[in-house]
């Protein structure tokens, strides 16, 4: 009869897995790879969620929707860039945060529906948001044209600290009548004036360093962005 693994070899098991991923892998694969239920499976890897948030840990399991990813903790990103590429940095201008914003709240929406919001035309801003990979189509609208539907990516989860856009801090009724309000509301107590996501209920792009990727700034918006 085949002995049963204890729970200490399946965390090494995940472990292995998620390392040699990279990427996130969903929790319905790792219970698949390693013969176990889903809620088995979720239950083992939100107790090495816990194990992991240790001080002498420099990593952390991290949650994003429905898959998990081994990340480095933003505490050690000024070691980090002394040894490893230097991660991506977003500087993100108020016209990004704004329609990022937008996006984040009324997902999904489209190109047109951002513009109604916005007052002005947005192809450089969802065009450079795509580019960093914050957003990303999800689909077609079933209207004239078909128009493209955005919607944020897992990045914009693993970037801003948060597992789902449940997450994300709820607007208020009073605040819903005039969305533009409340995303200039938002932008301003969260990420302060720098207009970098450096403060408040979301992590600043510095988290980026979780993901291992390349530094970028923006670039200066179209004259008809600014606002």
């Amino acid at each position: 009869m085949e002995e049963k693994r204890t729970e200490a070899a399946i965390r090494a098991a995940v472990e292995a897995i998620l390392f040699a991923a990279g990427d996130s892998v969903e929790t319905s694969r790792l219970a698949q790879a390693l013969e176990l239920d889903t809620k088995e499976m979720e239950d083992i890897l939100r107790r090495m969620e816990l194990r992991y948030e240790e001080e002498d840990r420099g990593i952390r399991l991290m949650e994003l929707e429905d898959s998990w990813q081994l990340c480095t903790k933003k505490e050690h990103y000024e070691e980090l860039i002394r040894v490893v590429r230097q991660p991506k940095k977003y500087v993100l201008t108020e016209v990004l945060l704004e329609t990022l914003s937008i996006v984040a709240y009324k997902q999904p929406v489209t190109k047109l529906e951002i513009e109604k919001i916005r007052g002005v035309k947005s192809d450089h801003a969802v065009n450079k948001l795509v580019e960093y990979g914050l957003i990303e189509e999800k689909g077609r609208l079933d209207a004239p044209g078909r128009p493209i539907l955005f919607g944020t990516t897992e990045d914009f989860l693993r970037s801003f600290g948060v597992s789902s856009i449940e997450e994300l801090p709820k607007a208020s009724p009073e605040k819903m009548e005039d969305i533009r309000e409340e995303v200039a509301e938002e932008v301003g107590e969260k990420f302060g004036p720098e207009e970098t996501a450096e403060a408040g209920d979301m992590p600043g792009p510095e988290e980026a360093a979780e993901a291992g990727s390349v530094s970028e700034a923006a670039e200066p918006e179209d004259t008809e962005e600014q606002e």
